[in-house]
């Protein structure tokens, strides 16, 4: 590969391969450059640092579980249903990553505290789905509260054992999808309209 061809989406791939063969802890920038057969000053043109490619990594990884809400955000069906799904959808999302290649989960794990930024800006997004979703519960009648943007904090923290990867060992017991159903039961039923 020559230097010139080299793209932002290669680098992410190069790293995320580099990550898991060598760890968060040894993996270094040069070693990315040597897998992409590129000099480390070409992958330092597109992520000025380590920590800039660390996070750049994080935030592709986060992007996929928002791709996946997106499709439920797109419906137009009564916002309990939308409610459900979305929740469903992120844990479903959260818990195939972690059960599906748990050494990928564990390094992804290592890179949370390098970007805490992303992290930020990944609840702040999901927090304001929410927020979409009960506001316009409340506009069609279907969801009764005063503060749809407090209301979706709330359903967002009482929901964090579903994906928090905090909680990912709780995710493969078999009793956790009913868990997770009475959950979603009581936020429903605390949300309807009487």
């Amino acid at each position: 590969m020559t230097d010139g061809s080299l793209t932002r989406d290669q680098i992410l791939s190069a790293a995320v391969e580099v990550l898991r063969r060598y760890g968060p802890a040894k993996a270094t920038v040069v070693d990315v450059a040597r897998a992409l057969k590129v000099s480390h000053g070409s992958v330092y043109r597109h992520f000025p640092s380590k920590a800039a490619l660390r996070e750049a990594v994080m935030k592709g990884w986060l992007r996929e579980s928002h791709s996946l809400l997106d499709a439920v955000m797109a419906g137009d069906g009564p916002a309990d249903v939308r409610l459900r799904d979305w929740l469903a959808t992120l844990f479903a999302a959260k818990r195939k990553k972690a059960l599906d290649d748990e050494e990928l989960f564990a390094m992804y794990m290592a890179l949370i505290g390098d970007a805490s930024e992303a992290i930020e800006q990944h609840v702040a997004d999901l927090v304001e789905q929410l927020r979409e979703i009960i506001s316009d519960g409340v506009a069609r009648g279907e969801f009764a509260t005063p503060d749809p943007a407090a209301a979706a904090r709330a359903v967002f923290d009482a929901s964090l054992r579903f994906h928090s990867p905090v909680h990912s060992a709780d995710w493969g017991r078999p009793e956790i999808d009913d868990e997770f159903d009475a959950l979603c039961a009581l936020i429903l039923d605390g949300l309807r309209s009487r």
